[in-house]
């Protein structure tokens, strides 16, 4: 997006995004070896807290820079298009730590600022193995005792919670979900080791048992008086996004490159592989708009942003599919090898479908509005 549009990063922010670009650029370098062997990118994690951008996005009140979502959005972008496992893992710590920030009371809120800029990892215990889609709405009950409550249990998909000193947890409380912040706590918590994935293969989102496991009083999370947009429903757009910018570059760099006999030419030349790319590049260019447009909700904190997530989550997620999709027609044999980058962002494309809200939910809750009574 040019420099200076009303959608994209602040000028005054622009910094951070070159930042984000140049750290990405590193972090590429490792993206396949990392898909083999399915190691948590903790070196990546560890720049980019200490680059300052984890802090940038919390408050000024708790030594942050109020870095906006529409830079989010963006840098996001670019470190998926490089590593999509360490950008997953990435939002899913922001998500966790500026919602334990935002939402608790002004004490714990300071500890858990200056705990993500000592460098401590946070990570989400959300949704359940029953709970589908309902991953805010905890099914799971906590037992009331001195002190708190005890959630014995189970969550899923919880990416690098391995390495997270804490937790943003929720447990059905008074007959409600609610949130507490969480230490890790070795004696009560285990991680199954269950994710051995078709994409995202470094994100280590991996299921984690509570058995008795307290969570505190004073880390209970008070009832929120004010709607605030949160970085997990701006991120997981961007996620798709960037996963379609790897995939149409590497689509780009073998037609460019194959020649195909006997004319000679290359595959970038054959008209077939020009419409295809024509299409999904122009619809990459529009679901990045409206993201860019969900993004720029967030920053007015406007009612409008939680629909936007759904419509911003299902354009970006299609279009990331039918890249890479094209991505593996245009490579051929070559491109279903392991080899090939190819082969690589298909399988990571198809994840962000599946997180939640997943694409069937977004189009369910988009439709029953527009055929709503209040539409």
């Amino acid at each position: 997006m040019a420099a200076g549009h009303p959608l994209g990063p602040p000028a005054h922010e622009q910094h951070w995004v070159d930042l984000a670009a140049q750290l990405a650029a590193e972090f590429a370098l490792t993206t396949a070896e990392r898909d083999r062997t399915g190691e948590l990118p903790v070196e990546n994690l560890r720049r980019l807290n200490a680059s300052g951008l984890d802090t940038a996005l919390l408050p000024a009140e708790y030594g942050g820079q109020d870095l906006s979502y529409r830079s989010y959005g963006a840098i996001v972008r670019l470190l998926s298009a490089a590593c999509p496992s360490t950008a997953c893992v990435w939002v899913m710590h922001i998500g966790a730590a500026a919602g334990l920030v935002e939402m608790s009371e002004p004490d714990v809120a300071r500890f858990f600022a200056e705990r993500l800029a000592a460098g401590a990892r946070f990570a989400n215990a959300l949704s359940e193995p029953a709970g589908g889609n309902l991953f805010l709405q905890s099914q799971q009950p906590a037992e009331a005792v001195a002190g708190g409550f005890r959630l014995s249990g189970e969550k899923r998909f919880s990416s690098g919670c391995e390495i997270a000193d804490h937790f943003l947890v929720n447990a059905k409380v008074d007959g409600g979900s609610t949130f507490f912040g969480l230490d890790a706590d070795p004696a009560t918590m285990t991680f199954e080791p269950s994710w051995d994935a078709m994409g995202l293969r470094a994100s280590g989102s991996q299921l984690i048992r509570f058995d008795g496991t307290l969570l505190p009083h004073e880390r209970r999370c008070p009832p929120s008086k004010r709607q605030r947009p949160n970085h997990i429903g701006a991120g997981v757009a961007a996620l798709s996004l960037g996963v379609a910018d790897g995939a149409l570059a590497a689509l780009r760099e073998h037609a460019r490159a194959r020649k195909v006999l006997p004319g000679g030419g290359t595959v970038a030349e054959q008209q077939w592989v020009r419409f295809g790319v024509g299409e999904l590049e122009s619809r990459l260019q529009a679901a990045a708009m409206f993201a860019q447009h969900m993004c720029w909700l967030a920053d007015e904190n406007s009612p409008g942003f939680l629909p936007a997530t759904m419509r911003a989550k299902l354009l970006a997620n299609d279009v990331a599919r039918e890249i890479a999709d094209l991505g593996v027609r245009v490579g051929g044999g070559s491109g279903y090898l392991k080899t090939s980058p190819i082969e690589r962002w298909f399988r990571d494309a198809q994840a962000g479908w599946l997180m939640a809200y997943s694409a069937e939910i977004c189009k369910d809750v988009i439709g029953s509005q527009v055929l709503s009574d209040d539409a």
